[in-house]
């Protein structure tokens, strides 16, 4: 609880799945909390989990590629220490297939209002003259796959922005990193492993032989987050089981 301690955590995607593993873990660590979604519901329910840590928690029920609104919402906090990225989704479909409507909404989430949400902490944090920024990226920020052209695409970006950020921020005090999981067990990849034999086929392409779950990959937000991280920025945490290394 004292990781952390008397630092305020914002985390976008804060509903559900891996980013609502940050929200809880962060709060485990000592942050207060403001969590961020689309889904009042989800997002009361996981300020309820927090507070019941002894965290303060605000949930803020916002659409994160309405730019006006996620810049007002960094704007308008009291204090903001820790940003985690979470917001993010995939539609895999095959390259030719895919339609101008599908390849905007995936460049939009996964892309834009990525680039905004840092843009705006970053102002914050280099006022303050410290912080903490981890995004959310993916195994397929560094390598390819078939029916996943456009979330490739969009998680080479991620990549990119870390290390360019990184850069620009770290003589403000200021450090940005990634974390990059494997296939993860959350309601976004339910529908994936759910197919005839897609399961099998990703826990043998991962050399330890399972998916990743959602507390291994908040271990690593939490790290780089955390002062244990000071001399960590610009660099992407494989949390992949070993896909990558093949």
């Amino acid at each position: 609880m004292t990781r952390l301690g008397g630092r305020t955590a914002l985390v976008t995607g804060a509903g559900r799945g891996i980013g609502r593993g940050c929200a809880v873990a962060l709060a485990e660590a000592g942050a207060d909390v403001v969590l961020v979604s689309r889904s009042p519901g989800e997002l009361e329910s996981a300020a309820v989990e927090i507070r019941a840590l002894g965290r303060d928690a605000r949930p803020v029920a916002l659409d994160v590629t309405d730019a006006k609104s996620i810049r007002h919402l960094v704007f308008e906090l009291p204090e903001l220490d820790v940003l985690v990225v979470s917001a993010g989704a995939n539609i895999p479909e095959p390259l030719v297939e895919v339609s101008d409507e599908q390849l905007d909404s995936l460049l939009a989430l996964n892309v834009r209002s990525v680039f905004v949400t840092v843009q705006a902490a970053a102002e914050r944090m280099v006022d303050a003259g410290h912080g903490a920024i981890v995004l959310l990226s993916s195994q397929m920020g560094h390598v390819g796959a078939a029916r996943r052209s456009v979330y490739c695409m969009t998680k080479h970006a991620v990549e990119g922005l870390t290390k360019a950020a990184a850069i620009e921020l770290a003589p403000h005090g200021v450090r940005v990193n990634a974390v990059a999981p494997t296939f993860v067990e959350t309601p976004m990849t339910a529908p994936c492993l759910a197919e005839d034999g897609f399961r099998a086929e990703v826990e043998g392409r991962i050399p330890l032989g399972r998916l990743g779950r959602v507390e291994d990959v908040t271990a690593g937000v939490v790290f780089l987050a955390s002062d244990e991280a000071a001399l960590v920025t610009g660099t992407s945490l494989l949390i992949d089981g070993g896909w990558t290394a093949q």
